[in-house]
């Protein structure tokens, strides 16, 4: 069911959100993408964006991310920053940890990667910053030049988040949501071993940063749980949360839907 028409060998976390089926028809090919970072995409690929005509790129990194890694754009293309985690350092404080192996081997323990994700999540669903950032990137989709790409660094968490909503918003059901959400596992594969090995030459256990790359169930559920907690659901997330309107979620629909066959 996932969308592999298009596949980056340098942006593995790549995807067309296209060809679910939604209650009202199917989301239309070849306009929406979700990335991992740009900053290592290969010429040949950067090309391939080009020839699909990519109009839009959103960057939903922090500023250290975006200064230690530059994204490469497509010539022509919008580029535009929402930092999902602006003055919230959950999930920015990972480059950190990580750079103090004595720290990370003591946080991280018992659990604590673990409880790391999901407060990562909680705060993706409840920040201030975080529904700036949303809601920008739901505004963009709907009324910004397309084709678009968004992403974060590694495309499953923040941009995870970003897909839930969009592809939420487009009524799509929540089984081809929550597939599309877990297929990042697969396609991260070569970085989490490559963190795995990171983290041995620090002196630290492997298995103590695998849950960091993964994506799973229960850390989405952390975040649905915020959105239940602090906004009574779905719905009072878009309004009281994200702040938008029907016309916009209508806009998006009206664009990102095609009639299904």
């Amino acid at each position: 069911m996932i969308n592999d028409a298009l596949t980056l060998a340098t942006v593995p976390n790549f995807r067309d959100l296209g060809g679910y089926p939604a209650e009202t028809g199917r989301v239309r090919s070849g306009l929406l993408f979700r990335a991992d970072t740009l900053s290592d995409i290969g010429d040949s690929d950067l090309a391939e964006l080009q020839r699909i005509g990519v109009r839009q790129v959103i960057d939903l990194r922090t500023a250290f991310e975006r200064e230690s890694a530059a994204d490469r754009v497509p010539a022509g293309a919008e580029y535009t920053v929402l930092d999902v985690q602006r003055e919230h350092a959950t999930g920015g404080d990972l480059a950190s940890l990580l750079a103090d192996p004595e720290r990370a081997g003591t946080e991280l323990a018992d659990g604590g990667a673990e409880r790391f994700m999901h407060a990562v999540y909680r705060a993706l669903a409840g920040t201030g910053d975080a529904a700036d950032a949303y809601r920008g990137l739901v505004e963009r989709a709907a009324y910004g030049p397309l084709p678009l790409v968004f992403h974060c660094f590694a495309g499953k968490d923040r941009t995870g988040w970003g897909a839930v909503l969009l592809l939420s918003l487009l009524g799509v059901g929540s089984d081809a949501v929550i597939a599309d959400y877990l297929a990042s596992n697969d396609r991260l594969e070569a970085a989490a071993a490559r963190l795995g090995g990171l983290a041995e030459s620090m002196g630290l256990d492997p298995a103590l940063v695998a849950p960091l790359m993964d994506v799973r169930v229960d850390y989405l559920h952390s975040a649905f749980d915020e959105v239940e907690r602090s906004y009574g659901g779905f719905a009072g997330y878009l309004a009281d949360g994200l702040g938008v309107d029907a016309a916009t979620v209508a806009a998006l629909r009206e664009r990102l839907l095609e009639p299904a066959e």
